[in-house]
């Protein structure tokens, strides 16, 4: 790789331009006074012209951008701060009153500092021996950046492991990961190059990387005696065009980058209950028969339940399933089980796929028509897809888009369905002369890959708000980049049945959460592998009542699923918790309202609230649901009491168990009981909970009113 060197420097109102050896201009340009924007505009344009992330959320503009993609030279949305320039010591020096850079041009180096209250630190240093590097044979672009020991880093979606990411090197690459590890499996289903990191001075900072090329991003693992400590982001074939973020707290840095990607969708009210799917029961022969029953069944065990999810078996003929097709021998009249399901109070989301098998009814025609992921030769291309070969949609061709959106409307939303649910998204095509239409400008497919799951669940939202109205519009996808949170609801993918997932799968959420995907949730139950035992099971329950998205999904052998009354030993237990989220649902339901307006996460790791408190950064089975309700759930075996910490509040201000009213020290390590039919669940003093109930005889439902308000 070759490092880049700068040959003369160019100020202007905004920042700076920074002309390069035979590399073309990088360019500064300070966007707010705490956030900065670096990019290399190359000499022969760039790979990635457009962007679809950056859709700020102020007055002047909308929260979203053309379907083409915004050029990545607009910044006509932002409002840029004045911005000083002199020299300082020889060296180029941009300042805002927060925010200040030093520019350094042998090798070429950037250096931030955070001015505040009379204080400078650095809190950003490229590496000192060479920072910016380029490979000609592969195309890929590298970023290092000085590491410190005591830095720990967040973010990159979709993450298995530890909060904290130090030491660790990890791919941004979709890919349909069934059955992966919990603990260390890379990468899963989301591209998602933002990364959150607390400097050792206390400080934090946000790098994204608006790229849609797969990165590689080391914090640690690699190291080079020739050089000191150091991280780096390595692009494969894409642009280099990076935001900085400073902030005192994790909430500062995160609600830049939300108002930076368009913020969060808030979605209608009913998408907060319980949910169930149930695979196994619509890949049955009998699968109408099924369903009714499952929604008798629900009566029967008084299960508060606000929506099913329709897996796609309703489409499947055997193991293979066909896109907007009902199987009428399986369904023989879905219309009226539809009406049945929302007479007992479900909403219902049925599963899509952007794939179409070589047998679909709309292939040859889609072949022809040039609606699918072409190579080079404006051939289809065509890979293995469930269990048969299949060729994928492309949603930068705009006649594929209306074909979605047409037949949504007619299989979907015309047959009595609320919602879509964009799943197997991933576009994992290998054929590398794959290449997207582009509205006419083809897009190689490894810098388009994570577009179509964004411009998928677009086109799904969009078809629903025609139809329905915004407030009405709620949709899910297992996939995408940046900006799919401004449509969608995502969950962790395709889990698998174990202790190790439930415990490793807590912290894949917050990971999410802290990347900016506020409706989280996982497969409760596990999707993959063997029927959860009694315990796993209610324990699993336990520890999702009081995620974001609560779906009880699965794929079992032997056509079986996941159900809340499967165990009766332990039924009454696992309906209780699910309660306890109907109890909480104006509280949680004021979180979700603060994730669209505020850009704050619904769940999150407890440094979020006490990031002075180190203990917090250890790591954890414990978060927040919000900034009140510490939730310590059980994820080993046998376990009947925990140990939680209690993070360090006000002198004399202390936590209680929230069913007890029981108090507890602040600051302190605590073993609290855990029998089997209790979720540890405790509130910090000064919280000050709504809580609903059910009408007398009904079952809990998602819009009950506040019964009482708990003052703690």
């Amino acid at each position: 790789m070759t490092p880049w060197t700068a040959e003369q420097w160019v100020p202007h109102a905004q920042g700076a331009d920074v002309q390069l050896t035979s590399r073309g201009n990088l360019r500064l340009r300070f966007l707010s006074d705490s956030m900065a924007r670096v990019t290399l505009q190359p000499k022969d344009g760039y790979r990635e012209p457009n962007t679809w992330a950056i859709a700020p959320v102020n007055a002047h503009a909308p929260h979203d951008v053309p379907w083409q993609g915004r050029h990545r030279d607009d910044l006509s949305c932002f409002a840029t701060p004045a911005v000083q320039h002199h020299k300082s010591q020889g060296l180029h020096v941009l300042s805002t009153p927060s925010l200040r850079v030093e520019l350094h041009t042998q090798p070429l180096r950037l250096v931030w500092h955070w001015q505040q209250d009379g204080h400078d630190e650095v809190v950003l240093s490229d590496r000192s021996t060479s920072a910016y590097l380029s490979d000609k044979r592969t195309g890929a672009l590298r970023h290092y950046i000085q590491r410190d020991d005591a830095e720990k880093f967040y973010g990159l979606g979709d993450k298995t492991g530890p909060l904290n990411l130090s030491g660790r090197r990890l791919r941004t690459l979709a890919m349909d990961s069934l059955g992966y590890d919990p603990e260390h499996g890379d990468p899963l289903y989301k591209h998602w190059p933002f990364v959150l990191s607390r400097t050792p001075n206390g400080k934090w900072l946000g790098l994204y990387y608006d790229t849609l090329a797969s990165c590689t991003f080391d914090f640690g693992c690699e190291h080079d005696n020739y050089h000191d400590f150091y991280r780096y982001v390595d692009i494969d074939d894409g642009d280099l065009d990076y935001y900085v973020m400073v902030g005192n707290t994790p909430a500062e840095v995160l609600q830049q980058f939300m108002t930076l990607i368009g913020g969060t969708h808030l979605p209608p009210r009913w998408t907060a209950g319980y949910a169930q799917t149930a695979m196994g029961l619509a890949d049955s022969p009998d699968a109408q028969h099924q369903l009714s029953t499952f929604i008798d069944l629900t009566q029967q065990h008084k299960l508060p339940v606000s929506a099913f999810h329709y897996g796609s078996g309703y489409s499947s003929r055997g193991k293979r399933r066909y896109v907007f097709t009902w199987n009428h021998d399986k369904f023989p009249d879905p219309k009226s089980l539809n009406q049945k399901f929302h007479a007992h109070g479900m909403h219902l989301v049925a599963n899509i796929k952007p794939c179409l098998l070589d047998d679909h009814p709309a292939f040859e025609g889609h072949v022809k028509g040039g609606l699918f992921i072409q190579d080079t030769s404006h051939q289809a291309v065509v890979e293995p897809y469930w269990d048969g070969q299949g060729a994928h949609l492309d949603f930068t061709n705009p006649e594929a888009v209306q074909w979605w959106q047409t037949q949504l409307k007619a299989q979907i939303l015309d047959m009595g369905i609320d919602a879509g649910w964009n799943d197997n998204n991933e576009y994992a095509i290998l054929n590398e002369d794959a290449q997207s239409n582009g509205w006419g400008h083809a897009i190689a497919m490894h810098r388009s890959r994570p577009l179509h799951a964004l411009l998928m669940t677009r086109a799904t939202f969009e078809a629903q708000e025609q139809a329905l109205g915004r407030d009405n519009v709620f949709t899910v996808t297992r996939a995408g980049p940046p900006g799919i949170q401004r449509y969608a609801q995502t969950w962790s993918g395709d889990n698998t049945t174990s202790w190790r997932t439930l415990k490793w799968n807590i912290r894949t959420g917050l990971q999410m959460s802290l990347s900016g995907m506020f409706n989280v949730g996982h497969d409760v139950g596990g999707f993959y592998g063997p029927l959860p035992d009694p315990e796993l099971f209610l324990r699993w329950v336990q520890a999702s009542c009081l995620n974001p998205r609560m779906v009880m999904n699965s794929w079992k052998a032997g056509n079986v699923s996941n159900l809340p009354w499967m165990h009766p030993e332990v039924k009454d237990d696992v309906i209780r918790a699910i309660e306890l989220r109907y109890t909480l649902m104006p509280y949680l339901w004021s979180l979700f309202e603060r994730a669209s307006s505020h850009h704050e996460p619904i769940i999150r790791p407890t440094f979020y609230d006490f990031h002075e408190d180190m203990q917090c950064f250890e790591d954890s089975d414990d978060f927040m649901l919000g900034p009140w309700l510490l939730v310590a759930p059980v994820v080993h075996a046998g376990q009947t009491t925990r140990e939680v910490y209690l993070p360090q509040l006000a002198q004399g201000e202390c936590w209680f168990d929230f069913e007890t009213g029981e108090r507890f020290a602040a600051g302190q390590t605590h073993t609290v009981p855990a029998p089997m039919n209790k979720l540890p669940l405790f509130a910090r003093q000064g919280a000050r909970i709504a809580c609903a109930a059910a009408q007398a005889g009904q079952v809990a439902k998602f819009d009950d009113p506040i019964h009482q308000t708990r003052d703690f």
